[in-house]
């Protein structure tokens, strides 16, 4: 064990109780390092902590709010490649991907640093004589942040960044499987001149931290990503005790592939689109849907392209893909791969795990040929499984995109301007890519989807004022 990761409550480290290992996913033998679990009672003291500091620094400057977060996203920026390097090995992105998610997450504390400073506001003539009309943002007050282990830079500083931003105090919950990046990114916030209490984070069971940080009467509002049914069971929470809250949970998002496309480029969109980061993303097209004049050619080419992908170590040059995050998740993609042959799907490529030098959770990239009913064309997988459905025509093709009950994200590869357009107007989904992968968002334009892919307001960009900020409107009279 190389490190011991301890959660971060009003300004001082703390042990935890009881430990455990921080997994490598490339090599079991060799763990990150171990992290003590925090438990209801250590969640309660951070969520009592962050209202205590909460009325100071709600009063902050923006400048002094400005000048902290810059100050956090340029060292973020400059150890890039060591933080990568602690993602690569403890998440199991390829190296490359690590360092830009990296640089991505400092990226993001220096674009709410700008936002501290543009808070926006208005004054509006009213209706009486002689009266004046402020409409003014203020922050929230106690967030609670619960992350997935996907993105375990990106995700939180996209949360963190503009929480602190609008003057609110923070209690970060990052995933178990995770606990040496969500340690680094704390270890920086800790020294970057936040008052004690500002920003907590305690590590620990989801089902014992998550819950004993919605249950307090202190927190006053959340921002969660991760999984369906936790999320619904977080909103029921949350409804009961009038808490403000945001969901992201997940997509089974479709790229459509239309007889006019360029059909390279379309490959290439669904290769990285579904099997990037290991699948492991909520924006992944795990749909491929298929104009039929060219699903045979497509599927032919997928075939070779998939043979070329190298899957091994992140951390070796030329990989393409590295390991399944965790074995749970390793068996939930194992069990989908079943149900693939159960239902009557053709495998077209791969569906067997890979044994490399060193023991690992190491899957090949997963395609079938399936129908619309198949599970595996209607549940997220999230793992480097792929569905192909064939489409009649474009009519066809946006119908089986927008047959789903989640709508995160669609994308379209496409030479048609007229069918571009009109995809962009009617896919029921969020965001919406044409001649692009469905995964791979800019860091200051809102993030978010329709039906059962989120809830409240949009996170990232100005966007995120909406739910990071109360909107007040006071009155003077003359």
């Amino acid at each position: 064990m190389s490190q011991r990761f301890q959660s971060y409550i009003n300004g001082e480290w703390i042990a935890g109780n009881g430990s455990e290992p921080d997994e490598n996913p490339s090599d079991l033998d060799r763990p990150v390092g171990e992290y003590g679990q925090a438990d209801a009672v250590l969640t309660a003291q951070a969520v009592e902590a962050a209202a205590a500091a909460w009325p100071k620094w709600s009063l902050s400057t923006p400048q002094q709010r400005a000048d902290i977060l810059d100050a956090v996203g340029s060292e973020i920026l400059a150890r890039k490649e060591e933080l990568g390097r602690l993602l690569a090995t403890e998440e199991g992105k390829t190296l490359p991907e690590s360092i830009g998610e990296a640089a991505r997450a400092g990226q993001i504390f220096k674009f709410f640093a700008g936002e501290a400073l543009r808070i926006p506001g208005e004054k509006l003539a009213s209706t009486r004589p002689g009266v004046d009309v402020e409409i003014t943002r203020e922050p929230v007050g106690v967030v609670g942040i619960i992350a997935p282990w996907n993105f375990p830079l990106a995700i939180p500083a996209w949360k963190i960044a503009p929480a602190l931003a609008y003057g609110n105090t923070v209690v970060f919950k990052p995933a178990e499987i995770v606990p040496g990046c969500a340690w680094a990114l704390a270890e920086i916030l800790s020294r970057a001149g936040l008052p004690a209490g500002v920003f907590n984070m305690v590590i620990g069971a989801g089902r014992v931290v998550g819950a004993a940080m919605v249950e307090h009467p202190s927190l006053d509002a959340l921002s969660f990503t991760g999984s369906v049914p936790t999320g619904n069971g977080l909103l029921r929470q949350a409804a009961a005790r009038g808490l403000k809250i945001q969901l992201e949970m997940g997509g089974k998002n479709p790229l459509v592939v239309l007889a006019d496309a360029d059909l390279d480029k379309a490959v290439e969109c669904a290769v990285n689109g579904a099997y990037f980061s290991t699948g492991q993303r909520c924006t992944a097209s795990s749909r491929l849907i298929v104009e039929n004049a060219v699903y045979d050619e497509f599927a032919a080419r997928m075939r070779k392209r998939l043979a070329q992908i190298k899957v091994g170590n992140p951390l070796e040059a030329g990989i393409d893909i590295g390991p399944v995050a965790s074995l749970a998740q390793l068996e939930t993609d194992l069990s989908y791969i079943k149900a693939g042959h159960e239902d009557g799907g053709e495998l077209l490529f791969g569906g067997e795990r890979i044994e490399i030098a060193t023991r690992g959770h190491f899957l090949e990239p997963t395609l079938f040929a399936a129908k619309p009913e198949h599970r595996i064309a209607r549940e997220e997988i999230f793992g480097p499984v792929a569905a192909l459905l064939r489409a009649d025509d474009y009519e066809h093709a946006l119908a089986l995109a927008n047959d789903t009950r989640f709508g995160l994200c669609a994308g379209i590869v496409t030479n048609s301007l007229k069918h571009a357009t009109h995809f962009k107007r009617h896919a029921q989904a969020g965001m919406v890519m044409v001649n692009l992968p469905t995964a791979g968002v800019d860091p200051h334009v809102p993030f978010g989807g329709r039906k059962g892919s989120s809830y409240g307001p949009r996170e990232q960009g100005r966007y995120a004022v909406e739910f990071y900020t109360t909107v007040k409107t006071a009155y003077t009279a003359a």
